[in-house]
């Protein structure tokens, strides 16, 4: 017991010195992975996964502070012009692109973002991220489209070497949060016209001006990222080596790995949870994990291409029938569901709309609890009697035009032991209470590397668990998985759906939404009013947020750049490995001191 208090005390002494400025020690980093990358080319890339990588070895013109506090990286300054359309941006002067063995290869300069705009609205490049940048710059999309040619047309402009500025087609209240997203990094056009269609493939094909650079990459090997000699900001990069080894029992292996002191940190699956607890010794160094603003939710296929062993064709007629969807909706026990990755408090990690709570607020009320969503943001989707009253009306409705048991083909990857438990248990849960005469779930196990590629963006399931994490600050964000384009659910082939316009219901509310810029209480209300139709229809349930359960980690924490959207908290800057790891203790200590902190940092901040 003395032990423990001890612990935490040296580690609130460590964590004062830090806040302090003194320079922690910090040993190496190392970790497992099971997904491979499948690019580095962070101009096209939408993944998580790739961008855990871009986010340590390309940095932006701003980012946030440990408080989540917007500041200052490779502009050291901004303005924005009186209409709310032109924003300019000073640049650091002498920040070096280099190679994957540091040496030098060119400046950072104000063309390297115009040479980025310029590749990521060609749309021959297929950037599956240019929508969130060609959204709110001046003519953007018209180039994307085609219908404007000449780019300088577009509202990107060097206006001198370190002079950027960007001219949107409207005021965008929270434009400054969305420059830390991919789809506004830099890129060096000399080297991406040498490279051409080479950008990307491995560490030695793109150049780096962050904390970090790529030094060895061996798909399903490994890979090293190494501290940048050349950092503008170098003295904040305290882990001097980032080892990831590939392993494709990663999530299963992970536990016993940490134990042997071989990885700095693991999450700590929920079938070892009670083992560990129960044990002293490991529980002493097990900590909660944070919860984040990803939103997971089940989503319905309404552009079936899987195998015609799943009836791809039945599948389609069911899944326009409103009434078999919300026999779905209403029957998930999402509780029964979370238990498989928080076993002790599911309850942490359960929503009810897309958008979780906390993300923003208007007018002192949460933007969950405006007009229409309320009443979903309130409320359990998961109701027997409701689910039971919708599969007799489907029937009923469905009769002699879809064969019945339905065949309800749902992936999961394999690299994810509690996923892999969460597939049966859905199973299991689904067809006990709809019945076997209604449905025929079947798990499908994909490997983790490509999985996204091999599943839903290709419309392989009929019902999958996907997720979405905010790249800006704002509701908006969290529309683009369901618009026409996207390859998610595809609500734009559902029957009906389809209105006088030729866009969808939702995207002519969101549409609706995003034109008011100046009341953003009024903005979220009908944001809210488009939220709550795409759950009313059940296009989608809404699962839960991210992060959660339990994890065993020696990395240091609420010292990483922090916000709940974007690229900051994938960032290893400002962060320290601690010789031992926290116990849920010195943890819950650190955070209570990190909120006070932060609430004063917010306070104070300029932007």
């Amino acid at each position: 017991m003395k032990k423990t208090v001890m612990a935490g005390f040296c580690v609130l002494l460590l964590f004062s010195a830090i806040s302090a400025g003194a320079v922690p020690k910090s040993e190496d980093y190392y970790s497992v992975y099971s997904g491979e990358l499948t690019t580095l080319n962070y101009l096209v890339t939408a993944s998580e996964n790739e961008h855990s990588v871009i986010a340590n070895i390309v940095d932006g013109l701003v980012e946030y502070d440990k408080y989540g506090v917007l500041v200052p990286s490779l502009a050291t300054d901004w303005s924005n012009s009186a209409d709310g359309l032109k924003w300019t941006f000073n640049l650091r002067k002498g920040v070096k692109w280099v190679d994957n063995q540091g040496r030098d290869y060119a400046e950072v300069t104000a063309q390297d973002w115009v040479d980025a705009a310029k590749y990521l609205f060609d749309k021959k490049n297929a950037s599956l991220t240019a929508d969130v940048a060609y959204s709110v710059i001046k003519n953007a999309k018209g180039y994307f489209e085609g219908k404007i040619t000449d780019f300088s047309q577009v509202g990107v402009k060097a206006l001198d070497k370190y002079t950027l500025q960007y001219t949107l087609e409207k005021p965008v209240p929270y434009f400054l949060s969305m420059l830390t997203y991919v789809s506004f990094l830099p890129v060096n056009g000399k080297f991406l016209a040498e490279t051409g269609t080479r950008f990307g493939t491995d560490n030695k094909t793109v150049l780096y001006n962050g904390a970090y650079v790529l030094q060895n990459f061996e798909p399903q090997v490994g890979r090293t990222l190494a501290r940048n000699d050349k950092y503008w900001d170098k003295e904040h990069v305290y882990i001097k080596r980032l080892v990831f080894k590939y392993n494709k029992e990663a999530g299963t292996l992970g536990p016993e790995l940490f134990l042997r002191g071989e990885i700095s940190m693991v999450t700590i699956p929920s079938s070892l949870i009670d083992t560990w607890m129960k044990d002293p010794a490991k529980k002493a160094i097990v900590r909660p994990a944070e919860t984040t603003m990803y939103s997971y939710f089940y989503a319905f296929n309404f552009n079936p291409n899987f195998d015609a062993q799943y009836e791809p064709d039945n599948w389609k007629i069911v899944v326009n029938n409103k009434n078999f969807r919300e026999s779905i909706f209403h029957a998930l026990d999402r509780r029964a569901a979370m238990l498989t990755s928080e076993p002790y408090a599911p309850e942490r990690r359960l929503h009810n709309t897309i958008t979780p709570r906390n993300f923003v607020n208007a007018s002192g009320k949460d933007y969950v609890d405006m007009g229409d969503l309320a009443k979903y943001s309130k409320t359990d989707s998961f109701n027997k009697i409701l689910a039971l009253e919708f599969k007799a009306k489907a029937k009923a409705e469905l009769a002699g035009k879809a064969k019945f048991p339905v065949k309800i083909m749902m992936p999961y990857n394999a690299g994810s032991s509690d996923w892999t438990n969460r597939a049966q248990v859905v199973e299991q849960q689904l067809e006990t209470l709809l019945g076997s005469d209604y449905i025929d779930v079947i798990p499908v196990s994909f490997p983790a590397t490509g999985f996204l590629g091999a599943t839903r963006r290709k419309g392989n399931y009929a019902i999958e668990e996907c997720n979405w994490g905010p790249d800006y600050a704002d509701p908006e964000t969290y529309t683009d998985p369901f618009v026409t384009g996207s390859n998610y659910n595809w609500p734009e082939k559902a029957t009906g759906y389809i209105q006088a316009n030729g866009k969808g219901a939702y995207e002519n509310m969101v549409d609706q939404a995003k034109a008011e810029v100046i009341n953003i209480a009024k903005r979220y209300e009908l944001f809210a009013k488009a939220e709550a139709y795409l759950i009313g229809e059940a296009f989608v349930i809404p699962y839960a947020i991210g992060g959660g359960g339990f994890e065993a980690s020696k990395l240091e924490p609420f010292s990483y750049p922090f916000a709940p959207f974007g690229m900051s908290i994938l960032k290893y800057k400002g962060q320290t490995v601690m010789q031992k790891p926290l116990s849920t203790e010195g943890y819950n200590k650190l955070k209570a001191t990190w909120e006070d902190e932060r609430e004063e940092a917010l306070k104070n901040s300029k932007y």
